[in-house]
C-alpha cells in the first residue's frame, strides 16, 4: 500500500521580477563550464545577479553518487538516492538541477547551468518547468509568444576538439574501454534543434561569453 502525501503549493507573499535559466549544454570538453564562468564574471562586473551551477560541483553534493553517500548514510540510503550515469540517473540529475535553477530564476537571478544534459527530452522538461512557473514577455493572446525564461545555449564544439582538450582524461579512458556509457563515444548526445544560442566552441572564450551577455542584454535579462 502506497503512502498518502499531503503536499500543497504555497504562493510567495513577495512578487519579484524573474531572472532566467541559461542552460549551457554540449559534449564533455566543449567549454560549457569555462564559458559559463566567464559569463558569470562579466555579469558580476555590471552588477547582474548570477550564479554558476556546474555539473561536477553538483555531483559532489545535491546529486552525489552512491560512492559518496554510502560512507556517511549507509548502503541502502546510497542505493536509493545516489546517482550514477545510467540513462535514468542522468534524467534525475537534470530534473533535480532544473528545479534548483528554477528557484534561482524565481528569485530574480540568472542561473548559469553547465551540464552535458545529453537527452533532448530532459532539457525540454526543464524548459517547461521554468516557463510554466511564469515566463515573461508579450501576452500570447495578443498574437505573440511570451519570452522564454529558459535560454538554451548549445556549445557546439566538434568532438575532435573535445578529445584534444580532454581536461579530465575521460575520452582516453572511454576509448580504452575503461569507462562505459560515455556521451559521444558509446552513449548518445542529442544536440538541441532550436537553441536560443549556438556557440562555436572552438572560438575564444571571451568571444563566446560576450555573445551570451549580448543576448541577455538584448532580451532585457541583464
Amino acid at each position: 500500500m502506497s503512502e498518502k502525501t499531503f503536499v500543497t503549493w504555497h504562493d510567495q507573499t513577495v512578487t519579484r521580477p524573474r531572472g532566467a535559466v541559461v542552460w549551457f549544454t554540449g559534449l564533455s570538453g566543449s567549454g560549457k563550464s569555462t564559458v559559463a564562468n566567464c559569463v558569470d564574471a562579466k555579469l558580476h562586473e555590471i552588477g547582474a545577479g548570477s550564479f554558476v551551477l556546474d555539473g561536477d560541483n553538483i555531483r559532489h553534493g545535491l546529486n552525489a553518487s552512491r560512492e559518496i553517500l554510502s560512507p556517511v548514510f549507509g548502503e541502502d540510503f546510497a542505493n536509493r538516492f545516489g546517482l550514477g550515469f545510467a540513462p535514468e540517473d542522468r534524467t534525475e540529475n537534470i530534473r533535480r538541477i532544473g528545479c534548483v535553477a528554477e528557484i534561482f530564476c524565481s528569485a530574480g537571478m540568472l542561473a548559469l547551468t553547465a551540464f552535458v544534459s545529453p537527452y533532448r527530452q530532459d532539457r525540454d522538461l526543464v524548459r517547461q518547468t521554468v516557463n510554466g512557473s511564469g515566463a515573461t514577455g508579450s501576452d500570447a493572446s495578443a498574437g505573440t509568444m511570451p519570452m522564454s525564461d529558459f535560454i538554451e545555449v548549445f556549445v557546439d564544439t566538434p568532438i575532435e576538439i573535445c578529445e584534444q582538450r580532454d581536461p579530465k582524461g575521460l575520452y582516453k579512458k572511454a576509448r580504452a574501454g575503461e569507462i562505459k556509457g560515455f556521451t559521444g563515444i558509446d552513449a548518445p548526445y542529442e544536440a538541441p534543434e532550436t537553441p536560443e544560442l549556438r556557440l562555436q566552441g572552438e572560438l575564444p572564450v571571451e568571444t563566446l561569453a560576450d555573445q551570451v551577455v549580448a543576448y541577455l542584454k538584448s532580451t532585457g535579462k541583464c
